[in-house]
């Protein structure tokens, strides 16, 4: 199967490494305008999506004197150079297509956000009497194209951030601001809550050609705060839209794997360390660009990343290594289980992609060496658990392997705030069971997951 027919079937729903920089350049830096506004990036369920502006108005307001009226927010998201959307090509006979009340110019998605609350806040955002700065916080859902901050590009059949463009305006005047004249179209900065504390960088083999297939690697790195002792690492392999060689934040925001880094998750582990390393392209590919089968060319280069991490980090408890991943990285996860019996302490694959055709019965038994816990959703029809989860489940039971397996009816949104028209709970495509993984609500019984996983040791 060549890289694209794998990429289709996935749309459907210091030690021997070195940190690969480029040539840093010392600039003067710009000024800054003011007014201005910073974007504020939140990761949701469903992806990040630009939830707020702070806007430095510059001049001082009191909260008395603003409502949620005050403002009107434009947007137009300006997606990468040459990307192609699906809209574009559902539709490529017409140069603006109609998505609801939002409108498709050209390449980029322009209209009007829908502000939900405005307060006076510092710069940081926190809410104060009286200042020069204003959140403003606009409604976002699963469904909300104009809030979303990333675009999945069918020429890549990668996801790739677009460059919002805001335009805020004043329905009425505003102390000394007047609407007529008043207009805020000057980005200074964005805020991404959770991860803004992940360091990013990319990994290199110096001392091992044979294993340069690929050359480098991205990653996500997460350090926990004010541990005392050895703690575990958790490490995450992400799915097939969140491959790429310039965007190591996208292996954590591309869905919400910013989730391990919360105190939420953080707290069953006394603190965990998460490093979330980025393939260039897939996780599942061959050495010559075609579907790997059962050996794909990064797994090498991913261990000798894994291992030189925590060569790096003598606070990480060997003993405790746990490795999980979704869809592509789900498969990734079951051939490094299967590769390294005796490293990882536990394994969570989630919607995996390894075929249980492609697992022999040697196979069979060095994966059985580590308890594994499997997640998947009945309604997946993109890896559907029939051929994949279901059946690799039964066989590790048979032979009396640590298994765990939580199988959903369905994806739907449990926190009551997304709804369908009939109003009940809005649906994700089955293939989202990660969405549960990182909310915390995989059980089995009354075990969690993440309680289960703290509990393993090697």
């Amino acid at each position: 199967m060549k890289r694209k027919k794998i990429l289709k079937a996935l749309i459907c729903s210091a030690l021997s490494f070195s940190l690969v920089t480029g040539g840093l350049q010392v600039q003067a830096a710009p000024a800054v305008q003011t007014p201005n506004y910073c974007t504020v990036t939140e990761v949701f369920d469903w992806g990040p999506s630009i939830s707020k502006l702070i806007v430095n108005l510059g001049t001082r307001i009191n909260q008395r004197d603003i409502d949620n009226q005050t403002f009107k927010v434009q947007v137009r998201r300006v997606l990468a150079e040459g990307s192609l959307t699906i809209a574009e090509a559902m539709a490529v006979q017409n140069p603006i297509v109609t998505l609801g009340s939002e409108a498709r110019d050209g390449a980029d998605l322009v209209g009007e956000r829908q502000v939900t609350n405005v307060f006076v806040c510092d710069e940081k955002g926190n809410p104060a009497s009286s200042g020069n700065f204003v959140t403003i916080e606009m409604s976002v859902s699963p469904t909300n194209n104009l809030a979303a901050a990333l675009n999945f590009d069918l020429k890549t059949f990668l996801n790739d951030f677009v460059t919002p463009e805001y335009t805020i305006t004043l329905n009425k005047n505003l102390g000394n601001l007047n609407k007529n004249n008043f207009v805020v179209s000057y980005r200074a900065g964005n805020i991404r809550p959770i991860v803004d504390e992940f360091t990013f960088g990319h990994y290199k083999l110096i001392d091992e050609p044979a294993l340069q297939f690929g050359k480098t690697l991205g990653y996500a790195a997460y350090a926990p705060k004010n541990i005392s002792g050895k703690v575990p690492l958790i490490v995450w392999l992400h799915g097939g839209g969140e491959g790429g060689q310039n965007t190591p934040s996208l292996p954590i925001m591309g869905n919400k794997a910013t989730a391990f880094a919360t105190d939420k998750i953080q707290n069953y582990f006394g603190g965990a360390y998460v490093l979330a390393p980025q393939c260039p392209t897939l996780w599942m590919e061959g050495l010559n660009g075609e579907w790997a089968g059962n050996a794909p060319a990064y797994a090498n280069v991913l261990m000798a990343l894994i291992k030189d991490y925590v060569k790096a980090n003598p606070n990480i408890d060997q003993n405790r290594i746990y490795v999980g991943g979704d869809s592509n990285g789900g498969y990734m996860t079951l051939i490094l289980v299967r590769d390294n019996p005796e490293f990882f302490a536990a394994g969570f694959p989630v919607c995996e992609g390894l075929a249980d055709s492609l697992i022999s019965e040697g196979d069979l038994q060095n994966i059985a060496k580590t308890p594994l816990w499997f997640v998947a959703a009945k309604t997946d029809t993109t890896l559907p658990p029939d051929t994949y989860s279901v059946p690799t489940v039964n066989r590790l039971r048979q032979i009396g392997a640590p298994v765990h397996f939580t199988f959903f009816d369905d994806v739907h949104d449990t926190s009551g705030l997304y709804k369908k028209d009939d109003g009940s709970a809005y649906e994700y495509p089955g293939h989202w069971s990660w969405i549960y993984v990182y909310n915390d609500e995989v059980k089995e019984n009354n075990l969690k997951l993440f309680e289960w996983l703290s509990q393993q040791r090697r």
